[in-house]
């Protein structure tokens, strides 16, 4: 019985034109193949990226210094050294010649002890000759020039000690005139090899140490970059070293202080936009359950109330998140601004102390329009109906805007506590004692975004002095006016 080979009918032209994909590996790249993706090699670090040059500066310096002190101090002592040293050979022998025999051997005593020379009729007989130091060819140039006979000094083992030998003319025939290679007691291809070799060692020693600390800054920013990458917060940075280097690490600490403090503005932010909405929308829940039984004016009221509540409370969450939003400066009249938003207040309720001609400034319109409504709106709150002074003082390049109520006033230990958000005064967070608490937080961020300063100061008599300054420099309590 045959069995049966798979599917008939439609399914089987199905399977037929509509096959299986087979999985295929990806190709591996082929070497040898120009078209396939190179791998980029390894880039160097930052320590062989400096050390490279250091060291090849170093070695140049080493390699002249070395130039210099042979052409200008050994050489010149080297060939001084055997101009004498060969005119005490040619005198030796020449004195040696002119003596009595009898003499001769105290001579030739008194030279070996005070000179360290020897004297003999006849040079080494197994002489050697092959390459001499530096030193010996002076000495066979001096000898030349002043016998006027080319020679190569002949090289002697004597005592288990090197020698060199000289043939010097003397009287009618010519002595051998020798000296231990001891006594001229210098090596200067060892000199040069040392002072080469041991400068060359230093010098990678001392680049590689000048370039670990070039760069051990610039790690320990790369790691507490990385470490902002995944959100967390580093440690700050020591500020020492070199200028630029205690610079950048002054500044990345104080980007570090501001993300520590945005995440802290973040969160708070959050807390207090959902305890300050729960309110509203718990009296809005009930006020719907009692409009389903019964519809009233009142409780339409209500709703509409807790709804514009709500709306100011999230256009205050948006100036604060706005305030770090660039915007160009334009000339601006100050007077003419405060005499605006004083217009805009209750009758009655802002005087304003301008001075006599226009004052105009380039200054960023929208921000300072938001940070003096702030204040002028705080000081309408809490001004226990009283009236607000708005000031403008101008003296040379410095401009100061004063928001000035005789309301209760913030204990100065509170001040800077007042400028976090959702921060007031009283604790009731009522909207009918008070905002919700971001007016001064928002007047922070825009005058510190725009290098402006702000200060909070008691006034005499009671209330709050709000002064504005325009510029970056900190107002002293003896320059701020506290009117009366």
């Amino acid at each position: 019985m045959r069995q049966d080979d798979g599917p008939k009918g439609p399914a089987a032209g199905l399977n037929e034109a509509h096959p299986e994909p087979v999985l295929v590996p990806p190709a591996r790249p082929d070497p040898g193949d120009p078209r396939s993706p190179r791998p980029e090699p390894p880039r160097p670090g930052l320590v062989w990226f400096i050390a490279r040059p250091l060291a090849l500066a170093f070695i140049l310096f080493e390699l002249l210094a070395a130039v210099a002190v042979v052409v200008f101090l050994m050489g010149p002592m080297a060939l001084g050294s055997a101009e004498r040293l060969a005119g005490l050979m040619v005198l030796s022998a020449q004195t040696w010649s002119e003596l009595p025999p009898g003499t001769r051997p105290d001579f030739e005593l008194e030279l070996a002890r005070t000179h360290w020379l020897s004297l003999r009729e006849n040079g080494p007989a197994s002489a050697q000759e092959g390459w001499h130091g530096f030193y010996v060819y002076f000495l066979e140039r001096a000898l030349a020039a002043q016998t006027g006979i080319r020679q190569h000094l002949a090289h002697e083992v004597r005592n288990g000690e090197d020698w060199w030998w000289a043939t010097i003319p003397s009287g009618a025939g010519s002595l051998a005139v020798g000296f231990p290679a001891w006594r001229i007691g210098t090596h200067p291809l060892r000199a040069l090899t040392l002072t080469l070799g041991g400068g060359l060692l230093l010098a990678l020693v001392a680049t590689f140490w000048l370039a670990r600390r070039i760069a051990a800054p610039l790690a320990q920013l790369e790691i507490a970059t990385a470490v902002v990458g995944r959100g967390e917060i580093p440690e700050n940075l020591p500020e020492t070293g070199p200028r630029e280097l205690a610079t950048l690490a002054a500044r990345f600490n104080l980007m570090a202080h501001q993300v520590r403090e945005l995440l802290a503005m973040r969160t708070t932010l959050m807390a207090g936009f959902s305890h300050d909405l729960r309110t509203p929308l718990a009296r809005m829940r009930l006020a719907l359950a009692l409009l389903a039984e019964r519809p009233t004016p009142r409780l339409i009221e209500r709703l509409e109330q807790d709804i514009a509540e709500m709306d100011q409370l999230i256009g205050k969450i948006l100036d604060l998140a706005r305030g770090l939003e660039a915007e160009k400066p334009v000339d601006l009249d100050l007077g003419a601004l405060l005499r605006e938003l004083a217009e805009t207040a209750p009758a009655g309720r802002v005087h304003c102390d301008l001075p006599a001609l226009p004052l105009v400034r380039p200054l960023p319109p929208l921000a300072l329009r938001r940070v003096i409504e702030n204040l002028l709106e705080n000081a309408l709150r809490y001004g226990k109906e009283q009236p607000v002074d708005l000031v403008l003082l101008a003296a040379d390049d410095q401009v100061r805007i004063g928001v000035l109520d005789r309301g209760p006033g913030i204990p100065p230990a509170q001040v800077e506590a007042m400028f976090q958000p959702f921060q007031r005064g009283e604790i009731s967070r009522s909207p009918l004692t008070g905002g919700a608490g971001l007016g001064l937080a928002i007047v922070r961020q825009l005058t510190e975004a725009n290098g402006w300063h702000v200060q909070l100061l008691a006034r005499e008599q009671g209330g709050l002095a709000a002064w504005l300054q325009l510029d970056a420099r900190p107002l002293s309590p003896a320059s701020s006016v506290n009117r009366p």
